[in-house]
């Protein structure tokens, strides 16, 4: 009931801003300065890339970034989770700081996840004098209309030389292949820059500059100017545990330790790779992210295929979505189920669109669980493919932050596409009436009576305000 009744406020407060809110058009100066001929190469770049699938190898590629880090670690996430990934990463950054590499740590100001039990952890971060902590748009009970302004971007990048992006936030459902409550399947690449000394070439140079231009934004700030000396004793007990959690994990795991990985051997060669983001001022956000994606599917020829954790293609953002070449049949989408999504409230919204989307004579495939899958990606032509943060729905469109790298390799999409086949071989392909196509390989996931009556009770709320999105 609790749980329901935050959502019903949640969905409130949305509605309130949404119905002052006009859903900008992309300006004709972005539009000239970025066209869809930017994401294509005529050659090869200084930028390869690794797919990072598995759960516990993007973990371990993490540690490894880390543990040989030089000069500086810049991380951006939207929310941190207690539990031993947690706990390992942020071992791994103290011990990094105390070699002197330098830190930037920017999180999302209300879902940071640095609060309770990881409250300390926070004390901890801002007492080490080479590491900075800020957080996007912190909340402020008295200013309701930017609770809605979340960063929502997942960026990792060490020394300019090496960067991940993709859907992963930090916690164990992420990265932890067994035992979790809420197992997640998600995605990262990681990009090398087989350059440093000529970054500006480089995709690397673009995120940083993002990166510098959120963390040096007005409604970006630290968390306190100062701590007190309570708070002070608290940060020395947190850094003591998380260092002495570090040694032990150590001495007991030690393959996550120590171990040499040839990056560039182990990557794929690229033509290019592009930098895309949404603006950062609150709201009226021209959707930069949402009209580079549409103006790739509008220059696709053969094929398009979408992974989306739920696809909710609200009016505004159709605009975007016309002349298409791609024929419906040709068009693939990869989404949760009811049975698998872990975001009630998002998939209430998904259901309105799964019809229309299917009589369209789209692809419509459920992912049947009994885990969910969270990575958001985009492949055209089987040449172009982009991973990031972007959801198919109007938060990433036109309120949060969000990012995405578009990468012109067939050797890497060739590579995803094999790796997504395998979450299709777990799906349902949805037929017209809304009920699955058969599958002897696959049955529908089991939906509990609660969750089906919540997921329905709230799609006639969110209904409501279908017009004005």
């Amino acid at each position: 009931m609790i749980i329901l009744v935050f959502y019903l406020l949640y969905i409130t407060i949305f509605a309130a801003v949404i119905f002052n809110y006009n859903h900008p058009e992309v300006s004709s100066s972005y539009k000239e300065q970025h066209k869809v001929e930017r994401f294509y190469g005529n050659e090869a770049s200084q930028d390869r890339v690794i797919l990072l699938e598995e759960k516990t190898f993007s973990g371990v590629t993490r540690i490894n970034l880390m543990e040989n880090a030089q000069e500086s670690i810049d991380i951006a996430y939207y929310s941190i989770h207690k539990g031993y990934i947690t706990d390992l990463i942020f071992g791994m950054i103290l011990d990094a700081a105390d070699r002197g590499v330098k830190v930037r740590i920017l999180l999302d100001g209300i879902v940071h996840g640095l609060r309770f039990g990881l409250k300390d952890l926070k004390y901890a971060l801002l007492n080490h004098p080479n590491i900075e902590v800020k957080f996007y748009e912190p909340f402020n009970p008295l200013l309701p209309w930017t609770w809605n302004n979340r960063l929502h971007d997942k960026i990792f990048v060490v020394d300019n030389k090496y960067a991940l992006i993709g859907g992963r936030n930090i916690g164990n459902r992420y990265f932890v292949q067994e035992g979790e409550k809420n197992p997640t399947y998600d995605r990262d690449v990681l990009i090398i820059n087989t350059d440093p000394k000529t970054k500006e070439n480089s995709v690397l140079n673009q995120m940083e500059g993002y990166f510098n231009e959120v963390w040096d934004h007005p409604i970006t700030k630290v968390p306190l100017d100062k701590l007190s000396t309570r708070q002070q004793r608290k940060a020395t007990e947190a850094t003591h545990q998380l260092k002495q959690k570090l040694e032990n994990l150590k001495k007991t795991d030690t393959k996550l330790f120590n171990t040499y990985y040839d990056w560039v051997k182990m990557s794929l060669p690229t033509k290019k790779v592009t930098f895309i983001h949404n603006p950062i001022q609150r709201f009226n956000k021209e959707p930069w992210a949402w009209y580079d994606l549409t103006n790739l599917m509008k220059n696709s020829k053969k094929s398009l295929l979408i992974q989306s954790p739920y696809v909710i293609p609200t009016k505004p953002m159709r605009t975007y979505i016309n002349s298409l070449q791609v024929p419906p049949e040709k068009t693939t989408i990869l989404t949760n189920s009811m049975a698998s999504t872990a975001n009630v409230m998002a998939y209430s919204g998904h259901i309105k669109h799964i019809n229309s989307m299917v009589n369209e004579g789209l692809n419509v495939w459920e992912y049947q669980g009994p885990d969910s899958i969270h990575a958001k990606t985009f492949i055209f032509d089987d040449r172009l493919s982009a991973i990031g943060a972007f959801n198919v729905d109007a938060r990433s469109a036109y309120i949060n932050t969000e990012s995405m790298v578009v990468i012109d390799s067939v050797d890497f999409t060739t590579n995803l596409e094999k790796e997504m086949n395998q979450y299709f071989k777990k799906s349902l392909k949805v037929a017209k009436d809304q009920s699955y196509i058969e599958d002897p390989h696959v049955k529908p996931g089991k939906v509990s009576r609660v969750k089906s009556f919540g997921i329905k009770a709230l799609s006639y709320i969110t209904g409501l305000f279908q017009h004005l999105l």
